[in-house]
């Protein structure tokens, strides 16, 4: 024991250096910065929020009530401070009154990196105003090293442990996130990419007053995608929604291959257009995008076509090419979150019953070591989507549409897109781009036509349901 205790103390130090230099090597000094009046400017105002940090919460016992409303006042303080600071460094010290008309200090909501605030300009203009938490930036480096030192320290102990490319992520994606001009490119980017979606709003950037620390947006409201009394009360159908983002997510990984990798329900909200009437999903938090290679695309966009028409034998394929080997069963019940003997069945065939749900949770449990060397082994590129798609799954459930086959039409019809679009580019004269587009077009109506005999079927069912209940109601007691 003491021999593994001292080989895990020395590992310790080596990750620890190892992380020092790489945290050094990845500080990106921007020469502007070094301006005497700027830099005073940073080290007055970092000081005062230290100050007031320490000051305000130092007497107060962490957690309780009184510490949570103090926080609240000190973080509304702190990007007062901060809006003022990145508007100075853009040339002249402007107080936060002489920027905006109003700035409310209730923070519409507060997220570990920052919180938003709804303000409005002097030219009447309602905008919300993300601005980035104090100590965010100097603390993401000690979180990233301290998670590296405790993952190697964990693999140490227990050498089945496959969890490193936990650390790689966050090295990767945390500056990105940090980054809010870098957030505004993305918001700007997907807007342009999905824009023939009548249903889809992104925000529109305020580029004038952003920097990195403070990113300020046309104001947005709406409900929480998952809130069902919300859309009840509104008149918005859940079914319609439901589909809605399955055409907006299908579009972004199998078409476009740029995805926004954090669908949770604050960031995606329903509201009905104020002018058409119509339901009118709104795209929030565009500071972690992935982008898939074209290579890693095409092979997820034929994976899951297998998957949807049940050709286990590409299954097994796909599923090898996109890293599973031999654990191609669990890869495949991963995606779709469904049991292997669904799988085999046809994804399609039948809804999720609370016996597979169950079923599937006792099993993730079992194969943890399988499922974390998996993890270890597939590109990269498929963590942000597996995240993505469980966080899709979730809001599906919530609205209790994950019964619908809706989703998975979409998902075959863009795939069918993708791969034709790819064969096209590849296509050496016009009679093969020709005869492409027409198979294109054949498969696409085969979807059309599925998808209309589902809907007869539902119908008579509907049918069937009704005149059974007329009966029963009529029937003599």
């Amino acid at each position: 024991m003491a021999r593994k205790a001292l080989k895990l103390a020395s590992w310790t130090s080596v990750a620890l250096a190892a992380s020092g230099v790489y945290l050094y090597s990845n500080n990106y000094l921007d020469p502007n910065d070094f301006g005497a009046v700027r830099v005073g400017r940073a080290v007055a105002t970092t000081a005062v929020i230290s100050y007031d940090y320490l000051t305000s919460l130092r007497s107060v016992p962490y957690g309780s009530e009184e510490y949570l409303q103090r926080r609240s006042q000190v973080h509304l303080r702190s990007a007062r401070r901060l809006c003022e600071l990145c508007c100075a460094n853009r040339g002249t010290f402007i107080k936060i009154h002489d920027l905006f008309l109003s700035f409310d200090d209730t923070p519409l909501g507060a997220a570990s990196l920052a919180q938003v605030h709804k303000a409005v300009l002097h030219d009447g203009r309602t905008v919300a105003v993300k601005v980035q938490h104090p100590k965010v930036q100097a603390q993401s480096s000690k979180d990233i090293l301290l998670m590296e030192v405790l993952v190697l320290a964990v693999k140490q102990l227990f050498p089945d442990f496959e969890f490193m490319w936990l650390v790689d992520e966050a090295k990767k994606n945390l500056p990105l996130e940090l980054d809010f001009l870098n957030e505004g490119r993305n918001a700007e980017k997907v807007a342009h990419m999905l824009k023939h979606f009548d249903f889809l709003k992104v925000p529109q950037i305020h580029w004038e007053l952003s920097t990195k620390r403070v990113l300020l947006m046309e104001f947005a409201e709406g409900g929480q995608v998952n809130d069902r009394a919300y859309m009840e009360k509104n008149g918005i159908d859940v079914n319609e929604i439901s589909c809605h983002l399955g055409k907006m997510y299908s579009e972004m990984i199998f078409v476009n291959g740029f995805v926004h990798c954090d669908p949770h329900p604050g960031n995606i909200l329903v509201r009905r257009h104020s002018d058409t009437g119509k339901a009118e999903i709104v795209l929030l938090d565009h500071g972690l995008y992935q982008v898939l290679t074209e290579e890693f695309r095409l092979d997820y966009c034929r994976l899951w076509q297998s998957l949807i028409w049940t050709d286990m034998e590409r299954v097994k394929q796909y599923s090898q090419r996109l890293g599973a080997a031999e654990l191609y069963p669990l890869f495949a019940c991963m995606l779709t979150a469904r049991s292997w003997d669904s799988v085999k069945r046809g994804i399609g065939q039948a809804p999720v019953s609370a016996t597979e749900d169950s079923e599937i949770r006792s099993n993730a449990a079992c194969y943890l070591s399988e499922i974390s060397q998996l993890l270890n082994h597939v590109p990269r590129q498929m963590l942000l989507i597996l995240k993505t798609n469980d966080l899709l799954r979730s809001i599906e459930t919530t609205l209790g549409t994950r019964s619908s086959a809706s989703s998975f039409l979409n998902m075959s019809r863009c795939c069918i897109r993708a791969l034709a679009e790819h064969r096209k580019r590849d296509a050496g004269s016009f009679f093969r781009r020709t005869q492409i587009s027409f198979s294109e077009a054949f498969s696409l109506w085969q979807i059309n036509l599925h998808e209309l005999l589902l809907r007869v079927k539902g119908l008579r069912l509907l049918c069937w349901v009704s005149t059974l209940l007329g009966w029963l109601t009529r029937a003599p007691h």
